[in-house]
């Protein structure tokens, strides 16, 4: 795993986070929305233990395992996030809000780009939210590339310039089609050995390393 800025390199001018897995541990009301939405929608519903051996696969084989076509996925999608608007804001993973604060003071432009709506995003953050200068959210049929894109128009930074930092196999593959660093964290939904496989340039261990990899 790689924390550390190697030397001679500019650390980047904009990070953008995902929230759910990766700022926020939302795992225990994501499969509690999920199992309802299940009930709902009549695809397979899964134990915790299921759950758990999914994680290290990616999110077409996990519609497959739960038997979810695809034309239903903005209906479940839409109703998942409904159901979070509804729930306790989830709690942010420990260091969460000093690590926002230490990279927006040094200058460190983030964003937040995530298919949960913004104000789910800003009832997790909390006060910490106030460090986030640019807000990318809810699904869309473009993909998280496409939002990637949009906020680098919005800041006017160059894709070399941002790295986006995400815990599921698909936030790796959206930094690298929009030409992002490509970030991943070994605390949220997949499991760090599955994105180690996915090869990200940067798979930080704690909460600790993100600063440490900007030189903060």
């Amino acid at each position: 795993m790689v924390a550390a800025l190697s030397p001679g390199r500019t650390p980047p001018r904009l990070a953008l986070f995902d929230l759910d897995g990766t700022l926020a541990d939302s795992r225990a009301l994501m499969f509690e929305a999920l199992d309802q939405a299940a009930r709902h929608f009549g695809f397979r519903r899964v134990t915790e233990t299921e759950a758990e051996a999914l994680r290290d696969r990616d999110a077409r084989a996990v519609l497959r395992a739960l038997g979810v076509p695809l034309w239903k996925l903005p209906r479940i999608a839409a109703h998942i996030k409904a159901q979070a608007s509804r729930a306790p804001a989830p709690p942010l993973f420990p260091g969460i809000g000093a690590m926002l604060a230490r990279l927006e003071s040094a200058g460190v432009t983030l964003a937040l780009v995530s298919s949960n709506s913004e104000a789910n995003a800003r009832r997790a953050l909390g006060a910490e939210a106030d460090c986030i200068r640019h807000w990318a959210c809810d699904a869309t049929l473009f993909g998280k590339a496409s939002r990637f894109r949009q906020v680098l128009r919005r800041t006017g930074c160059l894709p070399g310039e941002a790295i986006a930092i995400g815990d599921e196999l698909r936030d790796i593959a959206a930094a690298r089609s929009a030409g992002l660093t490509a970030g991943a964290v070994a605390w949220g939904y997949a499991l760090p050995s599955a994105l180690a496989a996915a090869g990200p340039d940067i798979l930080f261990a704690s909460v600790a390393d993100i600063p440490a990899f900007f030189g903060v």
